[in-house]
């Protein structure tokens, strides 16, 4: 095994107590079946054994290898085994090996991509947030040492045998991170032209495609089609299946030009020049994004009890006229304050959302969506909530106030604004329902996404 990640969780350590915030809070945390026993012969004569078999309950969605039991939690929400100093009583004593994977992999998150394991970060933990956010050379990748992809077993697997959409997910994500990179353009015209290559991909790269095939039996969209060709080929002893071969041939050597040649269309200059002036020239009202930003915070904060998490979000309610303000006089607020923060630090607000972007492309393979297109307008609509939160921060409000406020200042807002939505929101089901239904499919779906561009 080779394992790679970018420089930021290279240099991740965790800082314990003197985290701002805790991952032992708020999330629901299964237990495999292996490390539960293994818990239990460590505690066995200890005065844990009861503990652990008091706040450690079979998973009520049925027992599986990987999820028999869930962890039991305090009535703040604080997981059962944290103490009083912040950390986990159970690593302490018996070492992290007794450890469900969620707690001892996060706030790593790997992926199998062929043969190497891929470390990425997940942003909910503040001291990741910190380190991705603010490092320039953050999002730089680089072989790490294999000890530091904790458990590779449980890394997610992407490339899989023959299936043309993960066979070509790794072409395609390299497009995606060069793509982000280019710095010359506005990042708001790249998430379009993110998009607009997904929607050019999307009518023959997605999952189930044939379009790739390369034999008869693949290119046949009916089961037994090829052997029937075979044998009446074998039969008459005309070319039949040859002729099938050669077409199928063709049509995936047609596939894989088409794909290399839309890829490398947008790389061009020129057409991202193009596409720049098309997004500058469209108008679009700015209502609607502030409305689906506030809405998305608004049904958070019916689910989530962290008081960390509900302080700020009401701040940000207030900063731009109540949780139920109009969305058109929303936006208007939220426009001036973009303006003014963009003419006082834009290269550092460019740096937190390009470092967001490239880190959720690494976090999250595409190839788990239900297209490429789709996968984007989740990158795009995860980016304008934490857009919206951030100008609504307290302290990015006040920073306003008074331009000569050192950067550090915007720096934290900026790290709790992004910690605080990736822990509470990106990931939570609600969320990602609420996502697929905004979305739609197909041309639908880049509609909405300019919406939300424009709001970028």
């Amino acid at each position: 095994m080779t394992a790679s990640a970018p420089r930021y969780m290279a240099r991740f350590r965790c800082i314990a107590e003197a985290c701002e915030d805790t991952c032992c809070a708020g999330l629901t945390v299964p237990i495999s079946e292996s490390r539960w026993s293994l818990l239990r012969q460590k505690v066995a004569g200890s005065p844990d054994e009861a503990r652990v078999a008091a706040l450690i309950t079979p998973n009520p969605e049925g027992a599986t290898g990987q999820q028999a039991g869930i962890l039991g939690k305090r009535a703040d929400g604080h997981c059962a085994f944290l103490d009083e100093a912040k950390l986990c009583s159970l690593q302490r004593r018996y070492g992290e090996a007794v450890l469900p994977d969620g707690c001892s992999v996060f706030p790593r998150v790997l992926t199998r991509w062929g043969t190497q394991v891929e470390m990425a970060g997940s942003l909910a933990c503040p001291e990741t947030a910190r380190l991705c956010l603010l490092a320039e050379d953050a999002l730089v990748r680089e072989p790490v040492p294999e000890e530091q992809a904790l458990r590779p077993q449980v890394a997610r697997q992407v490339a899989a045998g023959d299936d043309a959409w993960t066979a070509h997910a790794d072409t395609v994500r390299e497009a995606m991170l060069r793509l982000l990179n280019r710095r010359e353009v506005p990042f708001a015209a790249r998430l379009y032209a993110l998009g607009r290559m997904a929607l050019d991909l999307g009518d023959f790269y997605f999952p189930g495609t044939t379009a790739f095939a390369s034999t008869a039996a693949e290119a046949s969209p009916h089961p037994g089609a090829s052997e029937a060709v075979e044998a009446s080929a074998s039969a008459t002893r005309e070319p039949v299946a040859d002729s099938a071969l050669d077409a199928s041939e063709a049509q995936a050597e047609a596939a894989e030009a088409r794909l290399a040649r839309i890829l490398r269309e947008y790389e061009s200059t020129d057409t991202l020049a193009s596409l720049q002036a098309q997004l500058k020239a469209l108008e679009l009202p700015g209502g609607p994004w502030a409305g689906i930003c506030a809405a998305v915070l608004r049904s958070r904060e019916a689910a989530v009890s962290s008081p960390r998490f509900l302080s700020l979000v009401r701040d940000v309610h207030a900063s731009y006229g109540g949780s139920n303000a109009n969305p058109d006089e929303a936006w208007q607020l939220h426009a001036a304050r973009r303006s003014t923060l963009e003419s006082l630090h834009r290269e550092r607000v460019h740096q937190y959302f390009l470092h967001h972007a490239l880190n959720h492309v690494l976090r999250h393979p595409f190839t788990e969506a239900p297209s490429l297109l789709n996968a984007v307008f989740l990158l795009v609509l995860r980016a304008s909530v934490v857009r919206w939160v951030l100008l609504g921060h307290p302290a990015v409000v006040a920073l306003l106030d008074a331009p000569g406020t050192p950067e550090a200042a915007l720096d934290a807002a900026a790290v709790e604004a992004f910690q605080v939505v990736a822990k509470h929101v990106e990931q939570a089901p609600t969320f990602l329902d609420f996502a697929r239904g905004l979305a739609g499919e197909g041309p639908e779906t880049f509609a909405r996404l300019l919406i939300l561009v424009k709001g970028l």
